[in-house]
């Protein structure tokens, strides 16, 4: 399947390696130089651009390509100005048979401790949260009024390979006491990759999925295990008392939210199993090197 990568980090590549290895031509936008050569060399036709001006220059022709939209929000804001510029940039008569977008499980808010899946409305609670949102909003319209097909993955917290928190982990900056950490969710960028080329593939996929390990359990539960898994020094823990003084504002919105993430359709109906079901699988497959390049 011919495919083309708007923002390609980890997992885009892990996707793009696949799309090449199934006799796929891929081209791909990048912001880093570094990154441009690096997908340049295993096959890739990629340039670097700034992804914050996307309008002023046409998308090449997507006929009969996928386009995977893995480039993020801009970090304030209510608004995907990104993803606004980008469709703005694919020419009429040139556009994709199907777009991948991934998103994020915050639309849904703070639920309260309750399961999720893909039928409660959204309802955030943070810029960020409504700057997906948004993004999904504008997808929806625009591939309705050009007639392609569209699929929102909606992603809890992403681990795995170069995705740990080892750098907060030496510092250590502290936890929430584990009685008093809220639900949250998580899936293994492997996993993700699975779903992202399902939804690609997928004949008749639903608009959206939501793509986790089915496994919920705490932030704090995160680090510790990640903490013993690398043989670093559990991070001190806090009560709520001192979170606002202790804590960064980005890691408290997160800490505002409390959800189980039901991924049964990704299971059912996009057909993808993962492969870690939970942090137990996940980290005991990371072997020592690879926790150490994450750092």
């Amino acid at each position: 399947m011919n495919s083309f990568f708007v923002g390609c980090g980890y997992v885009g590549s892990q996707v793009a390696r696949r799309e090449l290895t199934d006799g796929g031509s891929v081209g791909a936008l990048v912001r880093r130089v570094k990154s441009a050569a690096t997908l340049n060399s295993i096959g890739v036709d990629t340039q670097s651009v700034d992804l914050n001006s996307l309008a002023l220059k046409p998308l090449p022709d997507l006929t009969g390509r996928v386009l995977y939209w893995f480039v993020p929000p801009p970090a304030q804001g209510l608004l995907d100005s990104r993803l606004a510029a980008g469709l703005g940039a694919i020419r009429r008569g040139f556009e994709p048979v199907r777009i991948v977008l991934i998103s994020t499980t915050g639309v849904y808010g703070d639920c309260g401790g309750e399961w999720v899946d893909e039928s409660r409305p959204v309802n955030p609670k943070s810029d960020r949260g409504q700057r997906r949102v948004d993004a999904e909003q504008k997808l929806q319209k625009w591939c309705q009024g050009r007639d392609v097909s569209s699929v929102v993955l909606r992603v809890p917290g992403i681990y795995g390979p170069g995705k740990l928190p080892l750098k907060r982990l030496r510092a250590g900056h502290p936890v929430l006491a584990p009685q008093v950490s809220p639900w949250s969710n998580r899936v293994h960028a492997h996993d993700l990759v699975a779903a992202c080329l399902a939804a690609a593939r997928l004949e008749k996929p639903a608009r959206v999925y939501n793509v986790s390990d089915g496994n919920p359990s705490s932030m704090t539960d995160f680090f510790f295990r990640v903490a013993d898994a690398t043989g670093l020094p559990r991070p001190p823990v806090i009560g709520r008392a001192q979170q606002e003084a202790a804590l960064s504002a980005g890691l408290l919105s997160y800490l505002a939210e409390s959800k189980r993430i039901d991924n049964s359709l990704m299971r059912e109906h996009l057909g993808v199993v993962p492969r870690y079901p939970d942090l137990a699988t996940g980290l005991d497959d990371l072997n020592c090197e690879v926790l150490e390049s994450s750092g």
